[in-house]
């Protein structure tokens, strides 16, 4: 048994998200059936992250172990034939040691959020981002963004389903900067709460807009409803995450 790691792209749109289920096509499915094709195997494929329905990746990191000792370029080149008008490519296949595992020997995950902040409403980048017709104040948000770097209880900030044991969490990156019409959010942690990204953007907006939401006043409530609402999932990326170089 060989463990391969793969490093992939996807559309989130029209996916049920990360994990198999049977609302529908999901990533983990859409690659599970790609391997079952390749070598009739019926492999769990685990991810750094399990992202939600309509949430996209550039780069979402994730292991799978096929018996047959295929070379990572036969693996990757034959998901990707299997994968053909699926939402979802493989970038890079690599062997890694058997102890590498993609969620629980990460040491960072990084996010990227892209708001379209013009009158127009997007056309070529449509399901791929936030429209925020209102001009929003940058300066702002990126001032409220620093107050959310460190380790702080984010429970205002995590979702009502979210199963982590802890809201405590320690935001290593949190930037926000303007390209054009578009306004790019950064986040980066070891780890992240459910929708936990997704409400710190929904909270960072509002204050761009200029309601009076305060990070600190947010972080002491420790309610969900001190927040601003969750962002939806168009607009979020997982661009990456980071292993020990013994890892992987």
């Amino acid at each position: 048994m060989t463990r391969y790691k793969l490093i992939l792209e996807y559309d989130g749109t029209d996916l049920i998200g990360w994990q198999q289920n049977h609302q529908g096509p999901s990533v983990q499915s859409l690659l599970q059936d790609a391997i079952k094709s390749f070598c009739g195997a019926d492999a769990d494929v685990v991810a750094a992250g399990r992202t939600d329905a309509g949430v996209h990746a550039t780069a979402m990191v994730a292991h799978v172990d096929i018996d047959g000792g295929y070379g990572p370029d036969t693996v990757m080149r034959a998901l990707n034939f299997y994968l053909v008008g699926r939402p979802v490519v493989v970038l890079d296949c690599a062997v890694v040691p058997d102890d590498f595992h993609a969620r629980f020997s990460c040491r960072g995950r990084h996010y990227r959020y892209v708001v379209l902040n013009r009158r127009a409403p997007a056309v070529l980048n449509k399901n791929r981002v936030w429209w925020v017709p209102r001009e929003l104040d940058v300066d702002a948000m990126e001032r409220a963004a620093e107050k959310l770097i460190g380790a702080h209880d984010f429970t205002s900030f995590r979702a009502s389903q979210c199963q982590a044991k802890s809201p405590m969490k320690t935001l290593d990156v949190a930037r926000v900067t303007r390209r054009g019409d578009e306004i790019i959010f950064e986040f980066s942690a070891q780890s992240f709460l459910h929708h936990m990204v997704r409400n710190m953007v929904g909270t960072l907006v509002e204050i761009g807009l200029g309601k009076p939401f305060d990070i600190d006043e947010i972080f002491a409530a420790r309610a969900r409803s001190a927040a601003g609402p969750t962002a939806p999932a168009s607009g979020l990326y997982f661009i990456g995450a980071d292993y020990a170089t013994a890892d992987a």
